[in-house]
């Protein structure tokens, strides 16, 4: 499988200990891909074989991961999938699309790819949220 992909980190149980063979099986990946984790910082139990992770540790790992690949959207920014990346709307050209009575989506133009770019929204913080861009409502709002 090409790319990136988000793996649980809830999946290991943090009383257990696996074997590599183990974490690959409750993953689904191949027996080197959980090596090149340690190698990359996920500890283990002990340098001999046979290598053993602490489910505590496999579950910190991932989560850690996932925490630092993280990009939050500033003010004035929503998010471009196709980039995958905050960006400001090109033009600063927001539309507000209500989804309930209290909250809603922004959506503008992405600037890179030309798609389109989303971001929820309380109806309370539109302002905090839209930054220095003009917003267009719907009639009736």
């Amino acid at each position: 499988m090409a790319g990136k992909r988000r793996f649980d980190p809830r999946r290991p149980k943090i009383h257990r200990s696996y074997s590599i063979e183990e974490v690959a099986r409750l993953y689904g990946v191949h027996k080197q891909t959980v090596r090149n984790w340690i190698k990359a910082g996920l500890p283990c139990l002990s340098e001999r074989r046979p290598h053993l992770v602490l489910g505590h540790e496999l579950r910190k790992y991932h989560s850690d991961r996932r925490q630092s690949a993280r990009q939050p959207c500033q003010v004035g920014e929503l998010y471009c999938l196709p980039c995958r990346a905050p960006k400001k709307p090109a033009g600063d050209m927001l539309d507000y699309i209500p989804m309930s009575l209290v909250s809603g989506n922004f959506r503008g133009i992405c600037p890179t790819c030309g798609g389109f770019i989303h971001r929820r929204v309380s109806l309370a913080k539109i302002d905090e949220v839209k930054g220095s861009c003009e917003v267009a409502y719907p009639h009736g709002q």
